[in-house]
């Protein structure tokens, strides 16, 4: 895949890869928002249904 350097140690295992960014930018956009994904999932979880009470209430958002 043009775009993509891997990165190797001395046994040849890939341990890093750099993206061109100017090629690849949705690539990167999506392993992103997996790293963050995975990152709050022991997050507390709030029910949109009380979220968006909450947005109301507060005038962010137009019942």
């Amino acid at each position: 895949m043009t775009g993509i350097q891997f990165i190797t140690d001395a046994k040849g295992r890939k341990t890093a890869a750099v993206i061109d960014l100017k090629k690849h930018r949705a690539l990167w956009e999506d392993i992103e928002d997996v790293l963050v994904s995975r990152s709050r999932r022991h997050e507390k979880r709030i029910p949109l249904e009380k979220l968006k009470a909450d947005l109301i209430a507060s005038g962010k958002l137009r019942g």
